[in-house]
């Protein structure tokens, strides 16, 4: 089971006021803050996201085919969190809608290019 995801950054303090904002809509806030890492979440027991520089000192880069999903509570929240995504400067890769019958979702992505999901799973 998923404790983290981290995300790379090239700008940390950009980054942050982004993930400040986005996961706010979440009611996730940050709980561990180093100088070159910050992570966020809802709760000491639920997952959290995190962004850092690279431990290896080289940029960060987008992996292709890597995405991390953020859970919704609601359809409207979905909604309400890719709206904020686009505000905040982040692409859209997907509009909010369902994806089959229990899956509601949207993509974007971050002011680095790393791709985000937020979803509604039922019904």
């Amino acid at each position: 089971m998923l404790a983290y995801a981290t995300l790379g950054t090239n700008d940390l303090p950009r980054a942050a006021a982004f993930y400040d904002e986005l996961l706010a809509l979440l009611g996730a806030k940050r709980f561990m803050e180093e100088e070159k890492f910050i992570a966020w979440a809802s709760s000491q027991e639920g997952v959290g996201l995190g962004i850092t520089y690279p431990f290896d000192g080289k940029p960060a880069s987008v992996g292709n085919g890597t995405m991390v999903a953020l859970q919704a509570s609601s359809r409207e929240q979905v909604d309400a969190v890719h709206a904020k995504a686009l505000e905040l400067g982040g692409a859209d890769e997907g509009a909010p809608g369902q994806r089959m019958d229990w899956f509601y979702a949207a993509y974007f992505r971050d002011l680095d290019g790393n791709k985000l999901n937020v979803c509604f799973m039922g019904t």
